[in-house]
């Protein structure tokens, strides 16, 4: 069975976090939203009263008669069934325990240019943006990047001795950093050299090296979680 994989397709946004490991194991997906009328088939989804499981928002998976949303709870279903997680219980939990502080860091990276309201533009709520990332940067990025660095402690891999969604994670989450916040970014990461060497180990990877040279990838722009404002970039 594919899997049909529901999310925006207008960005790269939380649904790369789910497309990476899919690409990494080659496994057989749809991106829904990025076929013709895909995006009004998520929509109805989304909004028909007859669904069993009602999804609030993208993304979500369907497998078969499997509907999975929230995209640390998609990966915990796609961990072990792509070879991407420990088959043990303990290290299951272990690495949707790092997933959900990606996160929680995501969500606050979100927040650096939408901190008031999501609903209202960004021009909105400039000055507001502006305090929420000088104190993002001053003391959640440094909290976050030092557990992770901590957790990964010079070892090839985040979660036990293979690749695992959690690498695939930290690699995008990189990313999106880096084209955020440029100037901030290449301030402090010679802090966390672990994380920097594990994003060139999964880049170098030979499916996502071909993904991220395809027509698949969208690259990052003005819509979705990562969004580059030159006046937050210090």
């Amino acid at each position: 069975m594919e899997y049909e994989l529901y999310y925006h397709a207008a960005n790269p946004g939380r649904g790369e976090f789910i497309r990476l490991p899919l690409e990494e194991a080659q496994a057989d997906y749809v991106d829904v939203a990025r076929e013709p009328g895909g995006t009004d088939k998520m929509m109805r989804f989304i909004q028909d009263a007859s669904v069993a499981q009602p999804q609030f928002a993208p993304p979500f998976l369907r497998h078969g008669e499997v509907i999975v949303g929230q995209t640390a709870n998609i990966l915990l279903y796609l961990g072990t069934r792509l070879g991407l997680a420990p088959e043990d219980e303990a290290g299951r939990l272990w690495a949707h325990q790092l997933q959900l502080g990606i996160a929680d860091l995501v969500q606050a990276i979100q927040h650096t240019h939408h901190p008031v309201a999501h609903g209202l533009y960004y021009d909105d709520q400039k000055p507001e943006a502006l305090t929420f990332t000088e104190h993002f940067f001053e003391d959640r990025v440094p909290k976050f990047l030092g557990y992770f660095e901590r957790v990964l402690g010079g070892r090839p891999h985040m979660v036990g001795q293979r690749l695992s969604y959690v690498d695939t994670s930290i690699f995008f989450l990189l990313d999106g950093l880096r084209f955020a916040f440029p100037k901030r970014m290449q301030k402090i990461e010679g802090n966390y050299p672990g994380l920097g060497a594990l994003h060139s180990r999964v880049a170098a990877r030979p499916n996502i090296a071909a993904y991220l040279a395809s027509p698949r990838h969208m690259a990052f722009n003005d819509r979705g979680v990562f969004r580059r404002y030159p006046e937050l970039d210090g």
